[in-house]
């Protein structure tokens, strides 16, 4: 039986994911956590490839920004995706860098800043995202974002922007589920409604361009919902990746969580019900 399901790997778990490796399909890590040369980072790094694959999954990259790229980043990034041969690599489709209104050196926001649905900020991206692909002499995957504000020059869908990003950039997309969610709640709807949102941005995005999808749970405050990675994944997010897999069939799926970290167990159960759907869908007839 093929496994699709994997977990973030994150510092807490280290010990007892690598005492008592489980099943899983791969483990992800944050890139940017394993950039430092020695210490124990890079030890517990290939203790976990010689168990799982590793997905490499980025913060940092920026790739919306029209300020370009940070040449230290990307390098750091093409060395550990040299040592480390992952499975996949992704990051965001996000701006976090921006020149100095006086000049001087580029700022990074340190945040995932959303882009505007318009075609010159896809053109900064596919122009971004060529760039990594070279570097790394492979395709990454680009997720898309929980977003809190939105660009009054949108025009273009933002599964279209997405489509017409892997189309000319050969890249492919990194499907988070629990954003579509948080972010059709944020703009007023029930949870029926922003399952319903959600399902139809599904529907619209290239097949044949998700290469993974990502899980997590959310915490509503009553007046925003956060994508926080801080608890199980909520209801409404296992209704769309029903939906999601209905339309797809079974693609390599992780469970984050981030924030408030829960026994290793626990989040094993999660990863073993998205498990369980995974291999209904891989079942049903395409």
């Amino acid at each position: 039986m093929a496994l699709h399901c994997g977990i973030g790997m994150r510092h807490a778990h280290h010990e007892a994911l690598l005492a008592a490796p489980p099943p899983l399909a791969f483990v992800e890590v944050h890139s940017e956590n394993f950039f430092a040369q020695g210490g124990a980072a890079p030890a517990v790094l290939r203790a976990a490839r010689a168990h799982w694959p590793v997905s490499l999954h980025g913060v940092g990259l920026a790739l919306g920004s029209a300020a370009g790229l940070d040449d230290w980043h990307l390098d750091r990034l093409a060395e550990l995706t040299r040592q480390v041969d992952p499975v996949r690599v992704s990051d965001h489709a996000s701006f976090a860098r921006a020149p100095r209104r006086h000049g001087g050196p580029v700022v990074h926001g340190s945040d995932l800043l959303p882009v505007a649905f318009t075609e010159a900020a896809l053109s900064i991206m596919v122009a971004n995202v060529q760039r990594v692909q070279e570097r790394l002499a492979r395709p990454i995957l680009v997720e898309n974002l929980s977003a809190y504000l939105h660009w009054s020059d949108d025009r273009l869908a933002e599964p279209d922007f997405f489509n017409a990003l892997a189309r000319r950039s050969g890249c492919g997309l990194l499907l988070d589920v629990n954003n579509l969610v948080v972010n059709a709640l944020n703009t007023g709807l029930d949870e029926a409604g922003a399952v319903a949102a959600a399902c139809r941005w599904v529907d619209a995005i290239d097949a044949d361009a998700v290469g993974e999808i990502h899980l997590a749970g959310y915490h509503d405050t009553g007046a925003l919902v956060i994508d926080d990675h801080g608890s199980r994944v909520h209801a409404p997010v296992w209704q769309v990746f029903a939906r999601t897999l209905q339309r797809l069939g079974p693609r390599p799926t992780l469970v984050e969580w981030d924030t408030d970290l829960p026994p290793l167990a626990v989040l094993l159960e999660e990863a073993a019900r998205a498990e369980a759907l995974l291999q209904q869908a891989a079942l049903e007839p395409a």
